[in-house]
């Protein structure tokens, strides 16, 4: 008998609740029915992704197995936490766990903005904030996965953002570089207030092939850096699209 999984079972449980408080809706969810491994690069709406937690529970749904997001580093130094972590298959760098998923033909999901995209002010709505890392990058030539760019119309409208988390968790010397930050939603301040009920859909993108113009060396630092952009103005066109909507 297999043991019951209770991150995994709360998980679902509660972001489809969400699901219908959002009235989640995906596009484009057939583009990763395929059984290759593929990695899937999003834009990082505020504060927590709830967008990202959503497809989350409808690729599962889908597909029988929880997408392999690559969270926080600061996850792994809490036993809880780390707990949590193992039973939705979170993944906190590019080790043995992701190699094992990927041989399983299962995909990993990213965010290279992380939480200084997601934790911004009312100001720096939907816009990307991923400098120069390319660390997906690697990710993706170092085990040949298509990337596959993805977006959400409404996740950055879930809490009103105030100030720039990232920046006060620096000033305020917040440990593991977490943010500092003042988000408004219903009934308060996050995250002990529940998220504005505003409407959140998905977008997926085609699947983009790194190397479909030829190989790329991992240690050339300008052609990672035009990959990356390449990736990211397929995001911002994801994005950009809400305003024709």
């Amino acid at each position: 008998m297999n043991e019951l999984n209770l991150p995994l079972a709360a998980w679902l449980t509660f972001w489809r609740g969400m699901q219908r408080y959002h009235r989640y809706r995906v596009q484009g969810i057939e583009k990763l029915d395929s059984r290759r491994p593929m990695l899937l690069v999003a834009y990082h709406g505020r504060p927590i992704a709830h967008d990202q937690c959503m497809l989350s529970v409808s690729l599962y749904d889908r597909l029988g197995y929880m997408v392999h997001g690559v969270t926080h580093g600061a996850i792994r130094t809490n036993r809880l936490m780390s707990w949590v972590a193992d039973g939705l298959g979170f993944v906190t760098g590019d080790g043995p766990d992701v190699e094992a998923a990927v041989a399983r033909g299962e995909h990993i999901a990213v965010q290279p903005g992380g939480m200084r995209e997601g934790c911004r002010s009312f100001r720096h709505r939907y816009e990307l904030a991923w400098g120069d890392r390319t660390g997906f990058i690697r990710l993706a030539l170092r085990h040949r996965l298509p990337i596959v760019p993805l977006a959400a119309h409404g996740v950055d409208d879930c809490y009103i953002g105030l100030n720039d988390g990232y920046q006060w968790g620096k000033r305020l010397g917040v440990p593991a570089n977490l943010p500092a930050w003042l988000g408004i939603g219903l009934g308060g301040v996050w995250p002990l207030a529940l998220p504005l009920p505003v409407q959140i859909t998905t977008y997926i993108g085609d699947p983009i092939d790194l190397e479909d113009g030829g190989a790329i060396d991992p240690c050339d630092g300008p052609a990672l850096l035009r990959a990356q952009r390449r990736v990211a103005t397929a995001v911002r066109a994801l994005l950009s699209s809400r305003l024709a909507a």
